[in-house]
């Protein structure tokens, strides 16, 4: 569930942005909602009061099982789009530019290009590249989200010896990928099997590997 992970990147988005704190009781409604669900997502939207202070809104919705964890006849079609203002590092609650977006694109899921057209982050996941056996990720520079999916998948590229760079890389880079998968705490990980219409695989079992090893810490 990686309760206490998102609190403390609500918590420091809180600080960053409002030199505020969690709101109190946030943390165990959470906990209550979810015991009423066995596969689901959570929400938890805090927002500032025009009278001070904050209010927070817990919601659960229902996931569909076969999308989490996703197998090859689930996966990704990525459509680049150029996004040179993007800075994603906070989680916002109002994704209405975003779902225009996604609808915009035909079933497609949008890679957020930024400055420079370097390759950032999808609407809702982070991106890792497969190439000669190792993983490259764009870092953490403050235009993308610190994914709570992403640093478990980098701590397991430890724990497997799997080499790993978190740094930007090309678009032509992401296209000449052996593979490439997606992270997110609701789905887990996600192959991708294609970007702007070229087919990208898989041609190992790296996303294999990492996702049955997710799969485990998280669900058993």
């Amino acid at each position: 569930m990686e309760l206490d992970a998102h609190m403390a990147r609500l918590a420091a988005s809180l600080r960053g942005l409002f030199e505020a704190v969690a709101p109190a009781g946030a943390r165990d409604d959470l906990l209550s909602k979810a015991s009423n669900v066995s596969l689901g997502r959570l929400g938890l939207t805090v927002a500032p009061k025009s009278s001070g202070g904050f209010v927070y809104e817990v919601t659960v919705a229902n996931v569909d099982r076969a999308m989490v964890f996703p197998s090859w006849e689930h996966s990704i079609a990525l459509r680049s789009v150029a996004a040179p203002e993007w800075a994603g590092r906070h989680k916002w609650a109002d994704r209405s530019g975003l779902e225009r977006l996604e609808a915009s694109l035909d079933g497609a899921m949008p890679l957020l290009l930024g400055e420079g057209g370097a390759p950032l982050e999808t609407s809702r996941a982070n991106v890792f590249v497969v190439r000669g056996g190792t993983l490259t990720t764009p870092s953490l520079d403050g235009r993308i989200l610190p994914g709570i999916a992403r640093a478990r998948t980098i701590e397991i590229a430890g724990a497997m010896g799997i080499g790993l760079r978190e740094q930007n890389v090309a678009l032509t880079d992401l296209l000449d990928a052996e593979e490439m998968f997606l992270t997110g705490s609701v789905r887990g990980i996600e192959p991708v099997r294609s970007l702007d219409g070229v087919e990208l695989g898989p041609h190992s079992d790296v996303t294999a590997r990492f996702a049955a090893e997710l799969h485990r810490r998280w669900l058993g």
